[in-house]
């Protein structure tokens, strides 16, 4: 099984250990929410997303694969917590393999999308400012943060 199906498949079944092992320990992960993460910190994001998204579910479609990279659309509906909406996230994923690991991941999604649906009327008005995103990184990174401070490593 290709390297992004095993860590997609994951998703779709919230095994979050296996997502981790994708993982190269000198891996970035980077989305309109969680910019610029290393290694530790992607872990600990797919940890906390899965471990808390209650009504996430994950569907994926390869569109290319080779043996150092692969693009892969997927989809994620959940429950967003801080306001209790419906999101269906559109996101196309762009990884770059090392050593049968993930070295890079780029996740895209339309942030003004997203926003018009996790924020409602904030994010119709003011999703597609830099101001609005910014905020949702701040508050991402937080949480992040905060979670990473009570889990143990894993």
């Amino acid at each position: 099984m290709s390297l992004a199906r095993i860590f997609y498949t994951a998703f779709q079944n919230r095994d979050w250990k296996t997502m981790q092992a994708c993982y190269h320990d000198k891996a970035t992960f980077s989305d309109p929410a969680f910019p610029d993460l290393n290694s530790t910190e992607v872990k600990a994001m797919w940890k906390m997303l899965v471990t808390r998204g209650k009504d996430l579910t994950i569907k994926f479609e390869i569109i290319s694969e080779s043996e150092d990279k692969a693009t892969v659309k997927w989809i994620a509906d959940y429950t967003f917590s801080r306001s209790g909406r419906k999101v269906n996230n559109i996101i196309v994923a762009r990884m770059e393999f090392l050593d049968g690991k993930i070295l890079k991941h780029t996740d895209q999604f339309s942030f003004y999308r997203w926003s018009r649906q996790a924020l409602g009327l904030t994010g119709l008005l003011l999703g597609w400012t830099p101001f609005l995103q910014k905020k949702v990184q701040s508050n991402a990174r937080q949480q992040l943060v905060a979670f990473m401070e009570k889990e143990p490593k894993s």
